[in-house]
This record gives C-alpha cells, structure tokens and sequence, in this order.
C-alpha cells in the first residue's frame, strides 16, 4: 500500500507519499481501506517532531478516517467486511489501509456519503469528551470555544448549542466569525482587534463563561481564568500558545473554578471506546436528523498531504481539511 511518511521532522516537504507494507490486523482489531482522512493540528505537531505516536501505533499521522472494513482480526464481533465506517486513530490515517481496535468504529451516519464521515471521529470525540463528559456543559450555561471556525471549534458551536447552551466564539477574521454565527455562535468576538475578556463580561452582565474550550494553552490561562464564571471550568486540550505559564491561585479559589488538561491520542483503549459509545449514543443522532453537521473547508487528494498542511498553518481554512485515497 502507499501511505504518508515523515522522512525527518521538518516543514510540509517532510510528507512523502511512499510505498509501504500493508498493516495485518491483531486481536481485536479490524483493516480498513481508507476512502478519506482528515487533517488535524496534531498531525502538524507530528510532523515538526514534537508529537510521537503513542507505542504500537502506526507512524504515519492521521488520526481520523473512513472507509470500509476489509478484514477482522481474532475476537471481533459485531462487525463485517465490507461494512462502511469511520473511525479514530492513534496513528495511520494518511494512507491506504490502517488498523484500528473495533471498540474505536463508528458507523457512518445516515444519510452522510463516506468521504464526508471522515471529519467526524476526532472532533467529535474531543468536543464530546471535554465539554460533556470532563466540563458536563449544562442548558442554559454559557461556553466560550476559542477557535472557533477550526473543525473542532465548528462541532463545539453545533453541539453546546444542541444541548441548549449559550455559545461564544473567538476567530481571527470576519468570515470565520460569520460561519461561527451561521452555525448558531451568539457571542462573536474577534481576537485580533478585541479582548475576549472584556467582550464576555460585558455580554454577560460580568458573569463570564461557565465552560471554556482552550487551544491556546499558555498564553491564554490567566485571562481564561478570568473570563470564567463562578463554579466555571476550563478544559485545555492544545499548547498552541505555550506550555507554561503562571497562574493567580487566588483568583481560581475565589471563583471556586477548575482548570484541567486532557489529551485523546494516548489514553487507554477502554476509555477511547467508552468515548466512541457515548459518541455513537449522544451525537450520531443529531448528525443523522440534521441538527449537526461537518463543516468541510476542502477536500484534497492524499498525495497531496504536504500543501493540506501548508492550508492548515496558514489557517484560512473553516472547519475540516479532507484527504482522499
């Protein structure tokens, strides 16, 4: 098979289309012929040298795809070859074929074409994981998702205000912030010519947001702290800003807020599988009735990886880069 190698850690020019040998299926695992993968910051992060695939994962990046099942490894049930599914990766999205523990597959919704499914796993599973299942976002509370015409912060939008919540954005152009209103956004703030802090307390009365989404890391975490209401929690899942930073305590116990980090790629399979059930339970529904939907900027043929992630750090991009096989 063909998949995307990473010769030595560098720019874009470092993805090279290669000849590869075809992945065998283990105990509990199934192959996939991929139709479509999805690029996702961490594969950038990947390629600069900074994020190695947790052990026994493939090398290749691409943690997201689609496709159909091609053969079961010992002990799978529930499954059959030639069934159309997406799923979430540890590693190997960028390419022809990928293994994948059973317990990380996901049907493709109804009435979605498979290519579009492999948008899905990732963002879905870290919105939901985060903000549900970590942050428990409630009806009638106020979310603030920074990024918010990123693929991630596209879902977020959608499915907090799903579940009946206020929801605030921040974007660095005019027409990210209006694909943010499009989708249901009520809070619009332009991080480049405002201050998401000030915004947000003037919005609300000076109560802030009962939930955060944060990308940023570092350099947002006081003013993150700030913007945060009462009781509020903060869920940092990206360092795009730095990874250390100083933190007032005192402000954190006056507001009687928590602060955590999570990460998705390297957690144990059971709880990615518990993840994907809730996934399947919660949000496959309001994907199939329409409520929510994948917001996809380009589709890209996976040759062509290396100008998918110039796209991506160029980020002009709204919602979700596809790459095809």
């Amino acid at each position: 098979m063909h998949a995307i190698t990473i010769t030595e850690p560098g720019g874009p020019e470092a993805l090279v289309w290669s000849e590869v040998p075809d992945p065998v299926p283990a105990e509990g695992e199934v192959l996939i012929e991929v139709v479509a993968s999805a690029v996702n910051r961490a594969d950038v992060v990947q390629r600069q040298g900074f994020y190695d695939p947790p052990p026994g994962a493939s090398p290749y990046p691409g943690l997201e795809c689609s496709g159909r099942i091609a053969a079961l490894g010992p002990g799978v049930s529930g499954w059959a070859v030639g069934d159309e599914v997406c799923a979430l990766l540890a590693g190997g999205g960028y390419a022809q074929k990928v293994c994948v523990p059973a317990g990380q597959l996901l049907p493709v919704p109804d009435g979605m074409d498979l290519v579009t499914a492999a948008c899905l796993p990732e963002v879905t599973a870290t919105v939901w994981s985060n903000v549900f299942m970590v942050a428990h976002l409630r009806p009638g509370e106020t979310f603030l998702v920074h990024g918010g015409g990123s693929g991630i912060g596209t879902m977020a939008v959608q499915l907090a205000k799903a579940v009946g919540a206020r929801v605030a954005v921040t974007a660095g152009s005019a027409d990210k912030l209006e694909a943010c209103r499009e989708l249901g956004a009520d809070i619009l703030i332009d991080y480049r010519e405002q201050d998401f802090v000030e915004e947000l307390h003037k919005v609300t009365g000076g109560i802030g947001a009962d939930v955060i989404l944060d990308i940023v890391g570092a350099k947002y975490l006081a003013r993150n702290v700030d913007a945060l209401a009462v009781n509020g929690r903060l869920v940092i899942i990206g360092l795009q800003g730095g990874r250390t930073a100083e933190l007032d305590l005192g402000a954190l116990l006056t507001k009687r807020a928590a602060v955590m980090g999570t990460s998705l790629r390297g957690r144990p399979l059971a709880e990615k599988a518990a993840i994907i059930a809730a996934v399947r339970e919660h949000v496959w529904p309001l994907v199939a009735g329409g409520r929510v939907r994948p917001v996809v900027d380009r589709t890209m043929p996976m040759s062509e990886a290396a100008e998918a992630h110039r796209v991506m750090e160029q980020s002009a991009h709204v919602g979700k880069i596809l790459l095809t096989a």
